[in-house]
């Protein structure tokens, strides 16, 4: 029975990492993070450093330090053209990955899907000139940030699959191709093979989206958002939900597969939407609306790896009378420092031994309902800045937050908590080694 699960569940992890579609949004979101990063950084840097803002713990705000405040513009400058089109540069990405994944290195895939996306768009917006009259004017052709930033990237990444899906099968076709004698250039009958496939691409995901208002009196952006983004962002960023996420990336670890990676397509869209809005209400100096999102996911439930394998490793030290198991612990401990935690998974192994797994789906769970509760009651800073992965802990956390040291604290004792959940198993395991010997 433990062989056909375990095959079973290789083999659903293996079709899920191999899905061509998956993957293009997988990827994408890994190749777009030094963007987000730079983004976020810039929001850090804005407020801690050249805020003057009252009431505000800035450089900027102590004593001779005034001067900074006039750098702000290049970190507002810098984050507005990073965190405000994350939506179109997602677009590219995935059009780009997945027409490759068919074998079309062609990069007029990217403009054709993003042409598609803002066809959905609407480009007209309202503008409140003089609130007490009520006077409200039309402005055409503009288009919205909540299309371009985090808001669009459900509708985005979804157009940007189907856009891709359409372009392809009609390149591939054969059948829209205008044939050019050998004498024109080939760059020049490139774009004359290309023209009808893309023009029709277009014109479908354009016609597709008059339909769909026609019929239903909303636009295909309002209803995705509706109906699909907004009650997913519900579930993932409700604790049930994300606790739920986070046990399945843990049983696909256990069974030796990246479960971070694997699922990152399912929950990456919602949970980078969840920071995007904390990032922007950061930025404005308004309430901070979610708990968790992205640096939530970084900081309290894979910090020093998958299964807050930190835990485990201090647990060792401490307790583990196997010599084996002491010695991969100490030559983890650098790489756990930095949130790498394969020499633990793989070394002691954590893969497919029933006693470490056990811990190992645990001690996530427990950490993020403790950092949960104590970001409910205000001890531990709201995420508001997406660190790198690498970044140590506790640092991780103090950056994220924005400068909470209750956020680090709430880090440490997280690493804390889940050394206590490993402990039990690690007495255990002491048994082990000579019952197997």
């Amino acid at each position: 029975m433990v062989e056909k699960l375990m095959n079973g569940m290789l083999t659903f992890a293996a079709k899920l990492s191999n899905q061509r579609h998956l993957g293009a949004i997988r990827n994408a979101f890994t190749m777009l993070l030094p963007v987000v990063v730079t983004g976020a950084f810039c929001t850090l840097i804005s407020n801690v450093v050249c805020n003057v803002r009252p009431g505000y713990v800035s450089l900027a705000n102590l004593p001779g330090m005034s001067w900074l405040s006039g750098l702000s513009p290049i970190f507002t400058a810098a984050n507005y053209g990073t965190m405000n089109f994350i939506s179109i540069g997602i677009i590219i990405l995935i059009a780009l990955g997945l027409a490759e994944s068919y074998g079309i290195k062609d990069l007029t895939v990217a403009p054709v899907a993003l042409g598609s996306y803002i066809s959905l768009c609407i480009t007209t917006a309202t503008v409140n000139c003089d609130v007490k009259e009520g006077v409200i004017h039309e402005v055409a052709s503009v288009l919205s940030a909540g299309y371009t930033d985090a808001k669009g990237l459900f509708v985005g990444l979804i157009t940007a699959l189907c856009a891709t899906e359409i372009y392809c099968r009609l390149i591939k076709s054969g059948k829209l191709e205008i044939k050019l004698p050998e004498s024109v250039p080939s760059n020049v009958a490139r774009s004359f093979t290309i023209l009808f496939p893309a023009a029709l691409t277009i014109l479908i995901i354009s016609a597709v989206g008059f339909a769909f208002e026609k019929v239903t009196g909303m636009s295909v952006f309002a209803a995705i958002t509706t109906f699909i983004q907004r009650p997913l962002m519900n579930i993932l960023t409700g604790l049930p939900g994300y606790l739920f996420l986070i046990f399945m990336t843990t049983v696909l670890w256990v069974f030796g597969i990246h479960g971070t990676q694997t699922l990152g397509a399912v929950y990456s869209p919602i949970l980078l939407s969840a920071y995007a809005e904390n990032e922007a209400a950061y930025a404005a100096g308004t309430a901070i609306p979610n708990i968790i999102c992205s640096p939530f996911l970084s900081c309290f439930s894979i910090i020093t790896g998958a299964g807050i394998t930190g835990g485990l490793l201090i647990s060792i030290l401490l307790f583990s009378k196997r010599d084996d198991y002491r010695a991969v612990a100490k030559i983890a401990i650098p790489c756990a420092f930095f949130n790498i935690n394969e020499p633990v998974t793989f070394g002691l192994p954590i893969v497919l031994n029933p006693i470490l797994a056990i811990p190992f789906m645990i001690a996530p769970a427990v950490s993020a309902s403790f950092a949960y509760f104590m970001t409910s009651i205000g001890f531990c800073g709201r995420m508001v800045v997406n660190s790198p992965w690498t970044t140590p802990p506790m640092l991780m956390a103090f950056l994220s937050s924005g400068g909470s040291i209750g956020a680090a604290v709430t880090q440490l004792l997280c690493i804390l908590l889940s050394a206590v959940v490993y402990t039990p198993f690690v007495l255990i395991s002491n048994h082990q080694k000579p019952a197997e010997e």
